[in-house]
Parts: C-alpha cells; sequence; structure tokens
C-alpha cells in the first residue's frame, strides 16, 4: 500500500494510491497519515478498505510529504563503509546518530533552497525507516515489527555548517527544506527485504551515487534496536539510514549544489524524487 499527503503545504489530506496510481482521498476516514494510522492496526483498517469506493482526486495536486507530525528524525551517519572512506572518517564501531530539525521537512518534488551564506550544499539519498508502532528497547528479532513503512530521504546537508561551525552535525543537516521525504510512504509488506533495495541519485542528470542497502554497515533491524535503546520511538518518527558513496563532498574535485541544478533520487520500490535548487531569497 502507497499512503500520500496531497495539497498545499501545511494543508495536506491523506490519500493512497490504488493499484493503478490512481489517487484517492482518505480524508473520510482518517485525519492525517501520522499517529494512530501509522500503527499496526491502523494500517490493517486502512488495507480493509476498497479503494475503489474512496473518492478519485482529480487533477495533479502537489505532493507533500507522507507523513504529518513527524515526532523526529533520526539520522545515522556513516554507515555505508565507502561513504565513510571518501568522508575521510573512520568506520563507526557503533551507530553514529544524530538529529535533524522536523522544519527541514518538504515534499518530495518541493524546490531544494539554498541556504544564506552556503557555498558547500550536498545531496544524500537515503532509506527511510517510518516507526508504526512505539518502540522502545526494542530486540533485535523484532526490530522491524515496529516499522510502518519505507520512504526516500534526501538527507540535503551543507558541509561547511556541518564540519566547520562548532562541530555539531545537526547544524549542516537542518536547514529549511533539507528534508525531502517521499513521494509515498509504502508500507512494511511491500518491502520484505530493506537489506537488498538499490538507492541512487542523478544531479542534472549524471548519476553520482549508486548503492544498495545490503551494503549498510548497520542493517535497518539493528539500528531501529540500537536506537530504541536511547530514546522511544514513536508513530511518525523517521529513521534516515545512511548513504552510500558518490556524494559531492567526495567527488575530486569536491561538486556542490548551485541554483537551477536539479535533484533526482530515487530506490528500487520506493518510486523517485525531484528537486529544484533555487537560491535563497
Amino acid at each position: 500500500m502507497k499512503l500520500v499527503r496531497y495539497g498545499p503545504l501545511r494543508h495536506e489530506k491523506p490519500g493512497l494510491l490504488d493499484a493503478q496510481g490512481v489517487l484517492r482521498d482518505l480524508s473520510g476516514v482518517v485525519d492525517d497519515i501520522a499517529g494512530e494510522a501509522l500503527t499496526d492496526a491502523g494500517i490493517e483498517r486502512l488495507r480493509a478498505l476498497d479503494p475503489a469506493a474512496l473518492p478519485k482526486v482529480e487533477g495533479d495536486p502537489r505532493l507533500g510529504a507522507p507523513v504529518g507530525h513527524v515526532g523526529k528524525i533520526i539520522c545515522v551517519g556513516l554507515n555505508y563503509a565507502d561513504h565513510a572512506a571518501e568522508s575521510g572518517q573512520p568506520v563507526p564501531e557503533q551507530p553514529l546518530i544524530f538529529m535533524k530539525a522536523t522544519s527541514a521537512i518538504v515534499g518530495a518534488f518541493d524546490d531544494v533552497v539554498i541556504p544564506a551564506g552556503s557555498a558547500k550544499t550536498d545531496w544524500e539519498v537515503e532509506l527511510g525507516v517510518v516507526i508504526g508502532d512505539t518502540a522502545r528497547n526494542v530486540p533485535h528479532e523484532r526490530a522491524l515489527r515496529h516499522v510502518a513503512g519505507y520512504l526516500i530521504v534526501n538527507d540535503v546537508s551543507e558541509r561547511d555548517f556541518q564540519f566547520t561551525h562548532g562541530g555539531q552535525w545537526v547544524k549542516g543537516k537542518s536547514c529549511d527544506t533539507f528534508a525531502p521525504l517521499g513521494p509515498w510512504l509504502v508500507t512494511r509488506d511491500e518491502i520484505p527485504d530493506p537489506q537488498n533495495l538499490a538507492l541512487w541519485l542523478t544531479v542534472n542528470g549524471h548519476r553520482h551515487q549508486d548503492g544498495n542497502t545490503r551494503t549498510m554497515i548497520f542493517d535497518v533491524a539493528t539500528l531501529l534496536s540500537h536506537i530504541s535503546r536511547y530514546m522511544t520511538l514513536e508513530s511518525g518518527d523517521v529513521i534516515s539510514t545512511g548513504t552510500p558513496p558518490g556524494v559531492g563532498l567526495g567527488q575530486k574535485p569536491p561538486v556542490y549544489l548551485k541554483a537551477g541544478d536539479v535533484m533526482e533520487p530515487g530506490i528500487d520500490g520506493l518510486g523517485m524524487q525531484r528537486q529544484r535548487v533555487v537560491a535563497f531569497p
């Protein structure tokens, strides 16, 4: 099942895509793709619906981030050994986690804004894991039961802010528009093995990133179990699981985004995003 949120920014409505790719309105069933709707019980109620009986959404509305009211975005750094190498960083012995502000969230096809004073805005395609049932100190073998579904995250990053502005990665990760999510949330039953997904990202048609989640250092179940030891994971929280090599920082010489560039991240089974890069107004 593919769940979406459509409509103007901050006024999105819940919806789903039927088997033919037709957008159907869910606003008569749930208030949002958030909270209870993302639990196992909530997903089962949505799955029991007859999509053909739901109102068809006409036109071509904007698709917003497919999860509403995200409580927190937890990111994993250096989770692909070859990306750690291109970044000049050692392979971590435990998952390296940091936070990304929820105010950075936008839709999969919204513009990405280069922040004021930036010279090193970069791209990172990542597998995003959306929490369903609350997870607290969850053992590895039960971790995936707490996943509502998966989506694409473009973990846009400003490298100068990240590495030289006081040593806190969150500064370089949290600028407005730096967290495009979607275009839809694919429920976990459609992704039986999250560790066998190709992921890629192009800039202006050139494929810079080309990887597979099977090369993660810490797999999804390990990450969820590990993070839930340190904080409670609640419905709608997003874990962004790290990026494969090919980021702008790793090019020789480094290449960073400029106004007019177009990024297109994609993941097998989860669709594709497209963002135009614009200058800070």
